[in-house]
């Protein structure tokens, strides 16, 4: 019998689970550990041990399979995964929150157990997560990302020209999708606004992007006044701002202003790859290999994903030339059919990757940037790794992904177990 638990009130909730006969992946080193046992209480990590533990705990007979960290993806947009672009512009504001809920339990019963929302209004989702009302990865909220006018992010028509400074806000800002703004100060309190309602990073869009009808690829948006307001912001709440940035014009701007990790650089040159690695900055980037993720989009916008695409193996390839901080994501978009291949897309990283490359660097590589959030960190502990006093986000997989990251292409398979901070979601083992 399998148990599926698309809420916590179904799942299952053991004050302490005994894991018995697992190899362990730890999330940091590329090899299993020998036969091991592995005490949960409550939502961390008590014990791990080559010899028995005696417990009072509900055991789980993991009978030789591995035992890794829940996954992590760096660049999610929890709110925005399956309503179509204009739905998220016009449609009914419950229902694309239902909609995000129960893209939530999916997105977790894909072995994700973390997520890094790179915009949206995911507050009130993140809340009802934490609160046990829908079941959901942990999630680490940007709030609205913050635009310039015609920016990435500014989905305004014409008709909504010429904007007046402190007039109506457009439907997008309305409902925290994205934020426009013109000026240093402008960028100050928008920050500001994100930093309010829990935002654990601020993201800024620096050039332009895919999805957005007037922003072309090349442009570069904020100056970097306006990009060093938000990193102030941020900065005296200690924490960081991520920008959206293809080029090299806009992710040189963003480090001198200050930004700590560059999302996508798809069309990153050598010298700002090489200024990256020299600074320690960020590199939030996805394995985008053909034109998927803009199905949904027009055919300019389509263009424009092609173009991205064409740099997909140069950003690796000088992110690995130059040892760059580099963590993954998926950026999926307006597709629950992309979604579902979350799993794939990482396995798509062995282009560049050995396996256990590919899953340390969504597992603990991942949890190292979250702790950029400082204070700010919404799930203080330790994420991404099997070892004690974590927190106990955990998969039991059928098979070795260390030898067969494929494995991780298929979750409803082959995760035969996911727990997330000590909680059980789904035990395919269960008779």
């Amino acid at each position: 019998m399998s148990i599926f638990s698309p809420s916590p009130a179904m799942a299952q909730q053991d004050s302490a689970v005994l894991f018995r006969s697992v190899r362990i992946f730890d999330g940091k080193n590329g090899a299993l550990s020998a036969s091991s046992n592995v005490l949960v209480r409550n939502k961390t990590i008590e014990k791990i041990s080559a010899t028995d533990i005696t417990a009072e705990a509900k055991v789980i007979d993991g009978g030789g399979r591995v035992l890794m960290p829940g996954l992590i993806d760096a660049h999610w947009h929890a709110m925005l995964v399956r309503p179509t672009p204009m739905a998220v512009l016009a449609g009914d504001v419950g229902y694309n929150n239902l909609l995000a809920a129960t893209e939530a339990a999916a997105t977790l019963m894909r072995g994700f157990t973390t997520v890094r929302d790179m915009g949206g209004p995911s507050f009130g989702l993140k809340q009802a997560i934490d609160e046990d009302l829908v079941a959901g990865p942990r999630i680490y909220p940007s709030g609205a990302m913050i635009t310039i006018t015609a920016g990435h992010g500014d989905f305004r028509q014409l008709a909504d020209l010429p904007r007046t400074i402190g007039g109506m806000l457009s439907r997008m800002e309305r409902i925290g999708g994205s934020m426009v703004a013109d000026s240093p100060d402008e960028v100050r309190v928008r920050a500001r606004e994100q930093l309010m309602q829990g935002a654990s990073q601020v993201k800024l869009t620096a050039g332009g992007g895919v999805a957005s009808p007037f922003s072309p690829l090349d442009v570069s948006t904020f100056t970097e006044p306006e990009l060093r307001a938000a990193v102030e912001a941020a900065d005296n709440w200690g924490t960081y701002v991520a920008t959206h940035a293809y080029t090299p014009v806009a992710i040189q701007r963003s480090i001198a202003a200050g930004v700590k990790c560059i999302e996508h650089a798809h069309l990153i040159d050598e010298a700002s790859a090489r200024l990256m690695a020299e600074k320690g900055i960020w590199l939030s980037t996805q394995p985008f290999l053909d034109i998927s993720g803009a199905a949904a989009l027009g055919p300019a916008e389509q263009d424009k994903m092609r173009q991205v695409v064409a740099g997909t193996d140069r950003v690796y390839g000088l992110a690995k030339k130059y040892g760059i901080k580099t963590a993954f994501g998926t950026d999926v978009l307006f597709s629950q059919a992309l979604a579902d291949k979350q799993g794939a897309m990482l396995a798509a990283l062995t282009r560049w990757y050995t396996p256990a490359e590919a899953l340390t660097m969504a597992t603990s590589t991942n949890a190292e940037l979250l702790g950029l959030s400082g204070l700010r960190n919404p799930y203080p502990g330790k994420l991404g790794v099997v070892e004690e006093g974590a927190l106990a986000d955990l998969l039991l997989v059928d098979g070795n992904p260390l030898e067969d990251i494929a494995l991780v292409k298929d979750p409803a398979k082959n995760f035969v177990l996911i727990m997330k901070g000590g909680r059980i979601y789904k035990n395919s083992l269960a008779q």
